[in-house]
Parts: C-alpha cells; sequence; structure tokens
C-alpha cells in the first residue's frame, strides 16, 4: 500500500493539470477567504470561513483529485494490473487516495492554523478536529462512488461538479443561515450536518453531547457513498 501511495504521490506532483486544480486553485480561494475574513463575519461569522475552507480544500482537492486519479489510473489499464499483485482491493484504492488525502488535511490543518492567528483560536479544538476528519471520510467515500461512473480524467471534470459545487453550496447555505429553520433538511443534505459541525466548534457555545449527534448524518452519507462504491466501481474501462 504504501509503494502505491509513494507511487501516486510522485505523479500527482508530475502532472500540471492536477496539480493546479485540485491543489493549487484550493489553496488560493481558501486564502482569500481568510484575508477577507472581516468582510464575511459581517454576515455569517468565523466558523463559517473555517467550514468553507474545510470544504473547498475537501471538495476541490480531495474529492476531485481523487476521482481524477481513479478514473486515469482505470483507463491506463494501472488498476488492472495492480490487481494482478499480491496488494488487495481495499490496500490498492487505499494507496491511491492516501497522498490526496494527507495533502488535503496538511493543506486543511495549515489554513486553518493560521485563520486562527489572525483571528481568534477555535473554542473547541478536539471537536473541530473531529468535523475534519468526518469531512474528509465522506468525501473520500463520495470520491469512490463517483469514479464508477467516470470514465476518464477528462469526465471527471463534468462527473465531479455536482458534488464539488452542491457540498459547497450547502455549507454555505446553513454556514450562513444556520440550522434554526428547516433544521432536518439541512443536516440531512451532504455537508450539512459537517457544517454545523465545524461553526460549532470554531464559534462555541453548544454543549459537546449535541454536537457530536451532528456525526451522525454525516457517517450515514460515508454509509451510502460506500454501498455506491461497492456498486459502480470498476477496475477496468467501460466499454
Amino acid at each position: 500500500m504504501l509503494s502505491i501511495a509513494l507511487s501516486e504521490l510522485i505523479q500527482v506532483f508530475r502532472n500540471r493539470l492536477v496539480l493546479v486544480t485540485s491543489f493549487v486553485i484550493p489553496v488560493v480561494v481558501s486564502a482569500y477567504f481568510v484575508y477577507q475574513h472581516d468582510v464575511f463575519a459581517e454576515t455569517a461569522s468565523l466558523g463559517y470561513i473555517a467550514a468553507i475552507v474545510t470544504f473547498t480544500v475537501c471538495a476541490f482537492g480531495l474529492y476531485a483529485g481523487s476521482v481524477t486519479t481513479l478514473a486515469s489510473r482505470r483507463q491506463n489499464l494501472f488498476l488492472k494490473r495492480l490487481r494482478s499483485t499480491a496488494a488487495g482491493d481495499a490496500g490498492i484504492l487505499t494507496g491511491l487516495v492516501l497522498p490526496v488525502t494527507v495533502v488535503a488535511l496538511v493543506q486543511v490543518t495549515t489554513i486553518l492554523t493560521a485563520f486562527a492567528m489572525v483571528t481568534t483560536a477555535p473554542k473547541n479544538v478536539v471537536l473541530l478536529v473531529v468535523a475534519v476528519l468526518a469531512t474528509v471520510v465522506m468525501m473520500v467515500g463520495l470520491a469512490l462512488a463517483t469514479a464508477g461512473l467516470t470514465n476518464s480524467p477528462e469526465h471527471a471534470q463534468v462527473t465531479t461538479l455536482p458534488v464539488t459545487l452542491g457540498v459547497i453550496a450547502v455549507a454555505s447555505w446553513v454556514g450562513i443561515s444556520g440550522t434554526d429553520d428547516l433544521t432536518l433538511l439541512k443536516r440531512l443534505l451532504p455537508g450539512g450536518s459537517a457544517t454545523e459541525l465545524v461553526v460549532n466548534a470554531w464559534n462555541g457555545g453548544t454543549a459537546m453531547t449535541d454536537s457530536l449527534l451532528l456525526l451522525a448524518p454525516t457517517l450515514a452519507w460515508v454509509v451510502v457513498a460506500a454501498a455506491l462504491a461497492a456498486r459502480l466501481f470498476r477496475w477496468e474501462p467501460r466499454r
């Protein structure tokens, strides 16, 4: 698994298109939100900015990057060749998505740390870590599911748009308007409860038990994504 991950990391940094779209753009967008935090804080909160940063990196970098990687490796038959080795299916998939996952976690940690330094520190760091990890797991699951519908790296630019734009739209909606209205709908949408969890962790004022209950919808989406991935994922190119 680690050898696959190392090889994949090298390939990622050699691919300029993936490097720019999956890593540079999310960082630039997140940096803009951090730089303009005083403007956005007038209509929302610091927790909202933290949530947007998290979902921007996880949607564009982690999710879209994982789908593109898996589609590319399927198209050039690398996935098929890997299955003929001693590595199991889980080890192969983990090795392929591990580099972009680690990079995304480093990006989120770095940007949120800088954000805390120029504003105020999150009220509950442990809860924030749990929220970020839950978001990462959900986006990886959705990436595996989407990869099953993606024929090529070029096709990934189309198939990833609904989820990428959707989770960011949900994060903005929940982060700005809160969950006092349409509570159940907002929490059940992908990214809704995770956004509320990040907001609660940064802004404080919510009991730990109440906040942890918000993990349930996010983990439910992980289960749904895993079921879809098991049904849709293909190891060989579609004919």
